[in-house]
């Protein structure tokens, strides 16, 4: 009996040819109260983007903490058939106007004083897209910050045909080219303000009849 692998080879050329994806993937609405995107300090001031997911209801897989920060409790347990954790490109990328840009789009967390950004960009385009942000109360190497999406973004799950894969996407169903204008008007709406004239005195109109006033000289006294 003759038999085909055709289903097979067109999975596995899919995957790895992403410069073709926005044809061949679809994505699925995930239930995001499952989810927590966290960032991961790293060093002194670097910063690693983790999704974690809660498959099972117990034991947790992320515990908040009373600082704020989130713990991330499924290092203490074997947390397999538990928790997914996604760590990094081949884990998880950016969806946009239902175009896969796995190719073309990276992510990266940058902090901003006590604010760090999830922010998606790509070296043919010098705006980048501000994805999601949390608040860092301190920097503690076992504590991770939440991140929280922007407007408009959630988590979805990739898939290829009716399969669903273990890959999960950042997206956002607006076109790509309608968020990189709304970020160029936030970037350029955000640059500072002209100084204003605070601290300048105006010179005083002209009286008239004015004339230079003559200052009494008081002689010095040693």
């Amino acid at each position: 009996m003759q038999r085909t692998y055709l289903p097979l080879l067109a999975l596995s050329a899919a995957i790895a040819a992403p410069a073709w994806a926005a044809s061949v993937f679809t994505s699925q609405p995930l239930d995001q109260a499952r989810f927590a995107v966290l960032a991961q300090p790293v060093g002194r001031s670097d910063w690693k983007l983790l999704v974690l997911e809660q498959i099972k209801p117990e034991p947790l897989c992320w515990e908040k903490r009373s600082d704020g920060l989130i713990d991330p409790a499924l290092n203490r347990f074997d947390f397999s058939g538990i928790c997914s954790r996604y760590i990094d490109s081949n884990g998880y990328s950016l969806r946009v106007g239902d175009e896969d840009l796995a190719s073309r789009y990276r992510l990266r967390l940058e902090q901003q004083g006590n604010k760090v950004s999830l922010l998606a960009m790509t070296p043919s385009q010098p705006t980048e897209l501000l994805v999601g942000r949390g608040t860092v109360g301190q920097r503690d190497r076992e504590g991770f910050v939440a991140i929280e999406l922007e407007p408009g973004w959630s988590l979805e799950r990739r898939a290829y045909g009716s399969q669903t894969l273990s890959h999960v996407y950042f997206a956002n169903g607006t076109p790509l080219s309608q968020l990189i204008a709304k970020a160029s008007r936030g970037s350029a709406g955000s640059a500072p303000a002209a100084p204003a004239t605070v601290g300048k005195l105006k010179p005083l109109p002209p009286q008239p009849g004015s004339g230079p006033i003559a200052l009494q000289v008081i002689p010095f006294k040693p």
